[in-house]
């Protein structure tokens, strides 16, 4: 079975001074997580490993490199599914966290639920022990000014989403090679979003889906319009249509582009390696790793093939 893995760091509209980075940290997390398999890991550990990787990286909108809300606080939110077990842990509204998929899965595995939120999931990683960071070591000097700027914009989350100010979500998916699929997803939400805003990324479903029968998703974008069309399950829906994993993708962005007007991008891989990485938004940093060759990708339509992965 070949064993693939996909990443994406969040679709949408990349500034140039953030691009170089944003393809740089995608195509270390996708080796990361690579790795794993390559070793004869789990889909499961893979995902995790290179989610991690992103959210370690404050170039992402996901742990070190978390957004703003309104009142200027970090609030984070992921998922982790396995797609052997439809086992999932999630947290939404996490504070003082480096690694929220690591809590997820922590979730998915030392408890019977499937998510816990705000206070009660600090109270829950306070009780196992797991690893805590101040505020201020997960907000970059760059994200203060950038909240300072949308506070003075004075736009909606919406408005700013298709804007320069906002940034967005990280995401791997993977098979291994044993046939199992996994998904993980992470996010600092939208800047200046409202305190206590939980978007798609926590939501089995939305913002991820993995299930051995059909594959694994992990979705970015405006989290509202995600929720809205559940996109994972959607493209979940037509890859057991029949559809071909890239054709389920686009098909399922544009019905969220037509019926709610929302932009976003999602990466998707089948049972048998069948993967997909793409987005409606202006740029998606994004990275790919089968058989020892590393594909990536920032504007439309690109595919770039990179060194094998070591």
């Amino acid at each position: 079975m070949k064993a693939v893995l996909v990443v994406h760091g969040g679709a949408w509209a990349i500034p140039d001074e953030l691009a170089d980075a944003s393809v740089k940290g995608v195509k270390a997390a996708a080796s990361e997580g690579y790795r794993v398999l390559g070793t004869g890991g789990s889909a499961l550990d893979a995902v995790e490993k290179a989610v991690r990787a992103m959210e370690d990286n404050p170039v992402f909108d996901a742990g070190h490199g978390a957004v703003l809300n309104a009142d200027g606080e970090v609030e984070l939110d992921a998922i982790i599914m396995d797609g052997q077990t439809l086992g999932s842990g999630a947290v939404s509204c996490v504070q003082n966290i480096a690694n929220p998929v690591s809590l997820a899965r922590a979730v998915m595995e030392k408890t019977d639920h499937v998510m816990l939120t705000s206070r009660g999931a600090n109270l829950f990683a306070e009780r196992i022990g797991f690893k805590t960071a101040p505020t201020e070591t997960l907000v970059t000097a760059y994200e203060r000014r950038e909240w300072e700027k949308a506070k003075e914009y004075g736009a909606g989350v919406k408005e700013l989403f298709h804007s320069q100010l906002c940034h967005d979500t990280v995401g791997a998916v993977a098979v291994d090679s044993c046939g199992n699929v996994a998904c993980a997803t992470s996010t600092g939400g939208i800047r200046n979003k409202m305190v206590g805003r939980v978007g798609d990324s926590p939501v089995i479903g939305a913002g991820g889906y993995a299930d051995n029968r059909s594959g694994a998703v992990s979705c970015t974008g405006h989290g509202e319009s995600i929720l809205k069309v559940t996109l994972a399950r959607l493209i979940i829906f037509h890859i057991e249509q029949g559809k071909e994993v890239e054709d389920a993708v686009e098909l399922s962005l544009r019905y969220m582009d037509e019926r709610v007007h929302g932009g976003g991008g999602a990466i998707a891989v089948s049972p048998s390696g069948q993967w997909a990485a793409t987005f409606t938004t202006e740029r998606m940093a994004w990275a790919a790793a089968e058989q020892g060759t590393l594909w990536y990708g920032l504007n439309p339509q690109e595919r770039f093939q990179d060194k094998p992965v070591q």
